[in-house]
């Protein structure tokens, strides 16, 4: 049952952001060509399965276009338990696609058609603000502030969110090739912060969004700024969790071959909003045995994301991750 201050919402979680194709290499053809898996996915639309898997109520804003792979995506979304009332399509952009490639540790680099994608295309008077305005947690990611119009349009939800009481969480997701420069991505990636709640950022990410690249000292640097709760991931090596409440750290799951790692930071945040959400507390009032025991909720769940393919048909279900972890939510 629902309790304390989520439950009079409609939606858990609503996310705003993309959603897009992972072209994953599939092996070769006859003729030696590389073959690419099609698999569904966009950190949004991620976490939003992965929390839905967990149980909560979650909603998807954003943009596709009018093409096969836009279909795709929104039966696929829909499917997961993910509500798609405001999702966009248009005739007018493609779909975005993302072409990956994968090292023999699982590790991903990108190549993004996007020139424009239709996700950076969402128009503020798109919004669907119902979604916006009555959810518990909004998340929102750095993506969408790339490029114009739906820069303009992920502050406004984000501004119409605090306003009526959201927790806003944030996962900059630093992908370099989608912007301009490095110093454009660090001057609209530290937009979002004075609206932040709680926000997770790998430890990759920590000099673009503070400008300090050891983990604690960033995640001090952002706890000076209001953010109630920074979680930093660590890759195989768990987490770190910086709170008013002390810092603590959670250790990753033993893999016995990692597959892919597409999707385990989303994973991660699915499953750890997740249980904050199921919490009925604020961010601020969790004490630090709960943001320990919710880190390493998320860290079952994204050990369990990283030995399957994909984004979204990766991210794990509710009884695997609290079998893994032994907690239960």
């Amino acid at each position: 049952m629902k309790k304390g201050v989520y439950e009079m919402k409609k939606y858990d979680i609503i996310a705003l952001g993309e959603t897009l194709i992972d072209f994953t290499p599939a092996g070769s053809s006859p003729a030696g060509m590389l073959l690419f898996e099609r698999n569904p996915g966009g950190a949004p639309v991620n976490m939003l399965v992965c929390a839905a898997n967990m149980g909560c109520r979650t909603g998807f804003i954003g943009k596709i276009g009018a093409d096969m792979q836009g279909r795709f995506l929104e039966e696929t979304i829909r499917s997961a338990g993910v509500d798609t009332g405001g999702l966009v399509i248009t005739d007018d952009f493609f779909t975005t696609l993302a072409f990956v490639t994968i090292d023999e540790q699982g590790e991903r680099s990108f190549s993004f058609a996007r020139k424009p994608g239709a996700d950076t295309q969402l128009d503020v008077n798109e919004l669907n603000m119902d979604m916006v305005q009555n959810t518990g947690i909004f998340h929102i990611g750095s993506l969408s502030m790339t490029d114009e119009p739906a820069r303009n349009a992920a502050l406004t939800a984000v501004e119409t969110a605090k306003k009526a009481g959201a927790t806003i969480s944030y996962d900059p997701n630093y992908r370099p090739l989608l912007w301009k420069d490095a110093s454009e991505a660090q001057k609209q990636i530290r937009s979002l912060l004075p609206y932040v709640d709680v926000i997770k950022i790998s430890d990759e990410e920590c000099a673009i969004t503070t400008g300090c690249a050891d983990y604690r000292k960033a995640a001090q640097i952002l706890r000076n700024q209001g953010i109630s709760c920074v979680v930093v991931t660590l890759g195989d090596k768990g987490a770190y969790i910086s709170a008013g409440q002390g810092e603590c750290e959670a250790d990753s799951f033993p893999v016995s071959a990692v597959v892919d790692t597409t999707g385990a930071g989303d994973a991660f945040w699915g499953a750890f909003l997740a249980c904050v959400s199921k919490s009925g507390k604020r961010v601020g009032e969790l004490s630090l045995e709960d943001l320990h025991a919710y880190g390493s909720f998320a860290c079952a769940a994204a050990s369990l994301c990283v030995q399957k393919r994909g984004g979204i048909p990766a991210m794990p279900d509710r009884e695997s991750v609290e079998a893994l972890c032994g907690y239960t939510i």
